[in-house]
C-alpha cells in the first residue's frame, strides 16, 4: 500500500482510537510507575503489549511492513516505557513514607522538614554515647538550638558498657535509645544482632567508601561522624627536632631509649597492630631495647605524663588530647606514623526505635557540614578530609571475631616488649 493511499479517507486511522490507545498505554505505563521490582515491570509489559499491539493492527488496517505503521507503533512503545521508567522514581521520591522502614530509605527534598515535623510530635530523641560528658552536652546543646521543640536525652559510657546495656534492653524488648554514636567494636556487635536500621541521609555522598558500612537498598548500618588518631607525641621540652621520629623506625633513635611510654590499653595494643601491618612482627621485637614502660591507664591519661615531662614521649598519643592540652599551655606536641590508627565513632539508627523522625533528624545533623564543624571544634577528625597521613581503621580487617582475635595478640605483644 502506498503512502498516496494511506492519506486517503478510507484508510485514516480513526482518531478516537488513537486517543484510545494512548490513553490505554500511559495508563499502563503508571501502572508501571508503581511497580518497584524491574522484573515485575517487565512482566506487566510484556503481558500487555501483544493485545495492544494486535489492537493498533486492527485501528490501522495497513501492512506491518509499512513506515508510517512503524513509526506509530515505535511511538506508542517508547511512550509507554518512557513513562514507565520516568514515573517509578517520582513516585518513589513524593510518596510520603508511611512506616520507619520507609522513612530511613526516604531523600525526598523535603525530607529535614517532613523529619523535623515528625521528631516534634515525637518531642525527644534519647542518643546512647561514648562522647565524653563535655562534648556530647555542646553536641545536643546544638541540636536542640537548631531544632526547638525536640529534646535530646543522653545516655553515655563506655562503649563496652554501652554495648551490653542495649543488648541486655533489647533482649529484655525495653526498647529505648533512639540513636548511637559509638565506636566501630560496638557497632559490629549491633550490626551482628541486627539491632541497627539502616539509614540514607543526603550527606553521605561526602563522605569516602570507608567511612560508610553498607547495608541492604543502597543504605548504611553507620557513618563516621568523628575520628580520633593515634599518633606520636612528646614534650618539646625534652627532645631537640633532630631527635623526633619520622615514622616508626625512628622509634629506635638512643634519644628515645628509657624515655617512652605505652598506654596499657586497647589505645597502645592497636599501635602495635599497625606496627605489625607496616614493619612486621620482627620490628615490634626490637622495641624491647628501648625499654618502654607500660602504663594502665587510657592514651588520653597517658597525654598528661607527657606534658609533665614523667616520660618524655609516647607512640599511643591521641592527636585530640595533645591538642587540647597544647591550647592549655602544656609544651606537647603530636606527630603521624607511617600508619595512623583512626578511632572512629559512627552515627546510627536503633533497629528499634520509638522515635524514627528523631533518631534519624539527629543523625543527619551529626553528619551534616554543620555538625562535622561541631565535632572538629571538640579537636576530632572528619572522614571527610585528607589531613595528610595514611588512616588504618583495624576493625575493617575482617570480622569481629577476627579483630577481637587479633587485637588479643596485640595486646600479649605489648606486654612482652615494655616494662611495668
Amino acid at each position: 500500500m502506498s503512502r498516496e493511499d494511506l492519506s486517503s479517507r478510507g484508510n485514516a486511522p480513526n482518531p478516537g482510537a488513537l486517543t484510545r490507545i494512548l490513553k490505554a498505554s500511559t495508563g499502563a505505563a503508571s501502572v508501571v510507575g508503581m511497580i518497584k521490582t524491574p522484573r515485575t515491570q517487565r512482566k506487566f509489559i510484556t503481558y500487555f503489549s501483544k493485545p495492544l499491539r494486535l489492537y493498533v493492527r486492527r485501528v490501522f488496517p495497513f501492512s506491518s511492513s509499512s513506515e508510517i505503521f512503524k513509526y506509530l507503533w515505535l511511538t506508542l512503545i517508547a511512550t509507554l516505557l518512557l513513562l514507565c521508567f520516568s514515573n517509578a522514581p517520582a513516585w518513589s521520591q513524593t510518596s510520603k513514607p508511611s512506616s520507619a522502614a520507609d522513612l530511613t530509605s526516604y531523600n525526598g527534598a523535603d525530607r529535614e522538614r517532613l523529619l523535623l515535623d515528625g521528631a516534634k510530635r515525637e518531642g525527644k530523641v534519647v542518643w546512647y554515647t561514648t562522647l565524653a560528658a563535655e562534648q556530647n552536652k555542646q553536641v545536643a546543646g546544638a541540636f536542640e538550638a537548631k531544632y526547638p521543640g525536640v529534646k535530646v536525652e543522653t545516655f553515655r559510657t563506655g562503649s563496652s558498657a554501652l554495648a551490653q546495656r542495649l543488648l541486655t534492653e533489647a533482649q529484655a524488648r525495653r526498647h529505648i535509645a533512639d540513636a548511637i554514636e559509638t565506636t566501630l567494636p560496638g557497632l559490629l556487635t549491633f550490626r551482628d544482632n541486627q539491632l541497627l536500621l539502616p539509614y540514607t541521609s543526603p550527606h553521605l555522598a561526602a563522605f569516602p567508601e570507608d567511612a560508610k558500612e553498607k547495608g541492604p537498598r543502597n543504605l548504611v548500618y553507620w557513618t563516621h561522624a568523628r575520628e580520633s588518631y593515634i599518633g606520636f607525641a612528646y614534650n618539646k621540652n625534652f627532645l631537640n627536632a633532630a631527635d623526633l621520629p619520622k615514622n616508626f623506625d625512628g622509634l629506635m633513635r638512643p634519644a628515645l631509649r628509657d624515655n617512652m611510654g605505652l598506654s596499657g590499653d586497647d589505645t597502645g595494643a592497636r599501635i602495635i597492630g599497625a606496627m605489625i601491618k607496616t614493619k612486621g612482627e620482627g620490628f615490634v621485637k626490637r622495641l624491647k631495647e628501648q625499654n618502654i614502660r607500660m602504663h594502665m591507664m587510657a592514651g588520653s591519661a597517658l597525654t598528661q605524663l607527657v606534658a609533665a615531662g614523667e616520660i618524655f614521649a609516647s607512640p599511643s598519643q591521641f592527636y585530640s588530647a595533645t591538642n587540647v592540652a597544647a591550647k592549655r599551655g602544656a609544651p606537647v606536641a603530636w606527630i603521624p606514623m607511617d600508619l595512623v590508627v583512626a578511632n572512629a565513632g559512627g552515627a546510627a539508627v536503633y533497629a528499634n526505635t520509638q522515635r524514627p523522625h528523631s533518631a534519624l533528624l539527629f543523625a543527619d545533623f551529626l553528619l551534616s557540614p554543620e555538625g562535622q564543624k561541631l565535632l572538629e571544634d571538640l579537636y576530632f577528625g572528619s572522614a571527610k578530609k585528607d589531613y595528610g597521613f595514611k588512616r588504618w581503621y583495624p576493625e575493617k580487617s575482617g570480622t569481629l571475631a577476627q579483630y577481637e582475635e587479633a587485637l588479643e595478640g596485640w595486646h600479649k605483644l605489648l606486654k612482652e616488649v615494655t616494662r611495668k
